[in-house]
């Protein structure tokens, strides 16, 4: 069994969300050598097929996200409804079904924390549309562990308040439209 990647790619969204991500994921070569996290919100009440639905459109593998699951790099692993992700510092996945934060389980701020204490400098977070303050807080600690903060442009968003919220709460993050975003991520190598 090999190392977990020692760089990751989380991302979160809500409100509009499938559509954001069918702009990213898809764009990433089968080659992409950093795995791809991700919390979407969906309803407790939803199966959620989400990985059946990106696997279908990504070269890399999707998978929705199991306990204890090792990070592989070049995968995108999405986190199943109503469970929060995490990521524990020997890059392992966790899930967690504590209380909800900012009404969402899973929750991007939960992630994002998570990925910010293992993987610090050598993360990239990004806030995509979504219509609540989830992930603003997770995006901060992103910055502050001298990660990477992208936030999609508001003004494109199909919901402007989580993308408005994360750019309030991070400085440091860089405002780009999804296009960009998708030419970042695309020009990620391996280290």
């Amino acid at each position: 069994m090999s190392a977990p990647p020692d760089r990751a790619v989380v991302i979160g969204a809500s409100a509009g969300g499938v559509q954001a991500l069918l702009a990213l994921l898809p764009s990433l070569p089968a080659d992409f050598p950093w795995p791809v996290l991700v919390v979407l919100h969906v309803p407790a009440d939803r199966s959620n097929v989400l990985a059946g639905l990106f696997e279908a459109k990504c070269s890399l593998e999707v998978k929705e996200a199991e306990d204890k699951e090792t990070v592989r790099p070049g995968v995108v692993y999405f986190a199943p409804s109503d469970y929060h992700l995490l990521i524990e510092e020997n890059g392992d996945l966790a899930l967690s079904s504590d209380e909800a934060i900012n009404y969402s389980r899973p929750s991007i701020d939960v992630l994002f924390e998570s990925a910010a204490d293992a993987y610090g400098e050598r993360l990239v977070g990004i806030i995509l549309t979504g219509a609540n303050n989830d992930g603003a807080a997770g995006l901060a600690a992103v910055a502050a562990a001298g990660g990477v903060a992208l936030v999609q442009d508001p003004a494109a968003a199909y919901a402007r308040t989580m993308p408005q919220a994360a750019r309030q709460a991070c400085n440091a993050a860089l405002v780009l439209s999804l296009e960009r975003i998708a030419d970042y991520l695309k020009g990620l190598k391996a280290e």
